[in-house]
C-alpha cells in the first residue's frame, strides 16, 4: 500500500469513528445521519458540477450510483437501530471488524481470489474479537453474570458489517466510472429521498435534532463527507483489500472514544476485545 494511500485511509479512519461517536450522542441518530447526508451532498455540488461539465456521466456508473444508494441506506438505518439498542464501544467494533473479515471471503467467491494461510487467520481474530466484544458489552445481571447473548444492538451491528462489505466492493467497482466527488454527491442526496421513508413515521425527528444537535450535525457532516471521499480516492490508488482493511484502525479510536467520552464503561476489557480485532485486521492487510 502507499504512503499516500495510507495517509487518506488513516485520516479517513480517524474521521469515520468521531463522526460515529456524534450519531450516538444524537438524540435520533437516524435523524443525524440523515442531515449529514444532506448537507454532506450539498457541500459537493459545485465541485460535482465542476467534474461533470469534463466527464459527464457513462450509462455504465449508473447502477453503482443506484446499488450505493440502495446499500448505504440499509447501512444507515441499521447502524440507527444499533446505536439506539447498544454502546457505541460495541457496535462499531463489530460492524467495521465484521466487514474486514467478509471483504475477502466474498472476494474469494465472486472474484476467485484464494486466502493465504495468514488471511484465513485474520479472519479468525476478528471473528473471536466480535464475540469478545459482543461479551465485554452485555449487561450485568443481578447475580454477578453478564446476560446471555449480545441483544438487539449485536444483531443490528452484525447487519451493518453486511452492508458495510456490500457497499465496499460496489464502491471500489463505482470509481473506475465515475469521478469520486460526483459519485459522493449523487449517492448523498440518493440517500436523503431514500432514509426520509422511515423518518416519516417519527413526526418532529428531524426538526427535534436539528434544533438539538445543529452544531454537531454541521462537523458530523464534515468528518462523513471526509471520510468517505478519502477512501474513494484511496481505492484509486490501492487494492480493495488493503484499503477495507487499514481503515478499520478507527476500531482502535472507537474503545478510546466510547469509554473515554461517551463513559460507556471500563476501557480495559474493551480494548482487549479492539486489539484482537486490530491484529486480524493486520493479519489480512499483511496477506493481501
Amino acid at each position: 500500500m502507499s504512503a499516500a494511500a495510507l495517509a487518506l485511509v488513516l485520516v479517513a479512519a480517524a474521521s469515520h469513528a468521531a463522526w460515529n461517536a456524534l450519531a450516538k450522542r444524537a438524540r435520533d441518530p437516524l435523524a443525524f445521519m440523515w442531515f449529514g447526508n444532506l448537507l454532506g451532498g450539498a457541500w459537493l455540488l459545485v465541485w460535482a458540477v465542476v467534474e461533470l461539465r469534463a466527464r459527464p456521466i457513462g450509462a455504465a456508473a449508473w447502477p453503482f450510483v443506484l446499488g450505493s444508494t440502495a446499500l448505504h441506506g440499509a447501512y444507515f438505518y441499521a447502524l440507527s437501530r444499533a446505536y439506539a439498542a447498544g454502546d457505541y464501544s460495541l457496535v462499531y467494533p463489530v460492524a467495521r471488524g465484521l466487514s474486514v473479515a467478509l471483504v475477502p471471503l466474498l472476494a474469494l467467491g465472486l472474484l476467485g481470489e484464494r486466502l493465504s494461510p495468514l488471511g484465513v487467520a485474520g479472519i479468525a481474530l476478528v471473528l473471536v474479537g466480535i464475540a469478545v466484544s459482543g461479551r465485554a458489552a452485555r449487561p450485568v445481571g443481578a447475580d454477578g453474570r453478564r446476560v446471555a447473548g449480545g441483544g438487539p444492538a449485536l444483531g443490528w451491528a452484525v447487519l451493518t458489517g453486511l452492508t458495510i462489505a456490500a457497499y465496499s466492493l460496489n464502491d471500489r467497482a463505482a470509481v473506475a466510472h465515475i469521478h469520486p466527488a460526483v459519485y459522493l454527491a449523487f449517492t448523498g442526496l440518493g440517500l436523503t429521498a431514500l432514509l426520509w421513508l422511515p423518518l416519516r413515521r417519527r413526526p418532529g425527528a428531524l426538526a427535534r435534532e436539528w434544533r438539538d444537535n445543529r452544531g454537531a450535525i454541521a462537523v458530523g457532516s464534515v468528518l462523513m463527507l471526509g471520510a468517505y471521499l478519502l477512501v474513494l480516492f484511496a481505492f484509486q490508488l490501492s487494492k480493495t483489500g488493503y484499503v477495507v482493511a487499514a481503515r478499520e484502525t478507527s476500531i482502535a479510536f472507537s474503545a478510546l472514544l466510547g469509554s473515554l467520552w461517551l463513559r460507556e464503561g471500563r476501557l480495559a476489557p474493551r480494548l482487549g476485545a479492539v486489539a484482537i480485532i486490530v491484529a486480524g485486521v493486520a493479519c489480512i492487510a499483511l496477506a493481501r
